[in-house]
């Protein structure tokens, strides 16, 4: 692979909670200021479908849009988001969220480790596709937007679950099959 991204976060939340959360892409506007829109162009279930993309990376103050278009697979029983882009710039990358419990059992913590990983060829330009997929979009736009993302879907899982936990129920959003 040309560019290979991993960014990781953990989350002081119950694995389900988290991956209801990281699959629950039309809510991320609402949650995640940096994205524009998400609209699916198709929707096979929850968190399966072709899936179109919006989002800011900021440089400062300074808004450089971005968009992509994918096919994305959310398995709750895997705890696994799968993304692969069909459209835009990034067209051929390879996107995969995995969640796994990395609860503390003496902290009393029920926790999730996040991981995303972005493998993609690169764009089809003549001679630079390689290296600015390297050492341009890879860390500059993909790393950067994923690790906002990461920040942004901890803290709405960490909110649902003390929400959960104080009332003593399994959340605002129910059960991930909708």
């Amino acid at each position: 692979m040309a560019m290979h991204t991993h960014n990781e976060i953990l989350v002081d939340a119950p694995a389900d909670v988290t991956f209801r959360t990281a699959a629950d892409v039309e809510r991320w506007p609402e949650i995640l200021p940096h994205y524009r829109w998400v609209t699916f162009h198709r929707k096979d279930g929850f968190g399966r479908g072709r899936v179109e993309m919006a989002a800011h990376r900021y440089f400062g103050p300074v808004p450089y849009p971005t968009w992509w278009v994918s096919e994305m697979e959310a398995d709750p029983e895997e705890q696994v988001v799968r993304y692969r882009h069909v459209d835009g710039i990034t067209e051929g990358m390879d996107v995969e969220w995995r969640l796994t419990p990395a609860g503390d059992a003496g902290a009393g913590a029920d926790r999730t480790r996040v991981v995303i990983v972005h493998d993609w060829e690169g764009p089809g330009w003549p001679l630079i596709g390689r290296f600015a997929a390297e050492h341009v979009i890879g860390p500059h736009f993909v790393h950067v937007v994923a690790d906002r993302t990461l920040a942004g879907i901890r803290a709405r899982a960490e909110r649902e679950a003390a929400e959960a936990g104080a009332s003593g129920g399994a959340g605002p959003e129910g059960s991930v099959e909708r």
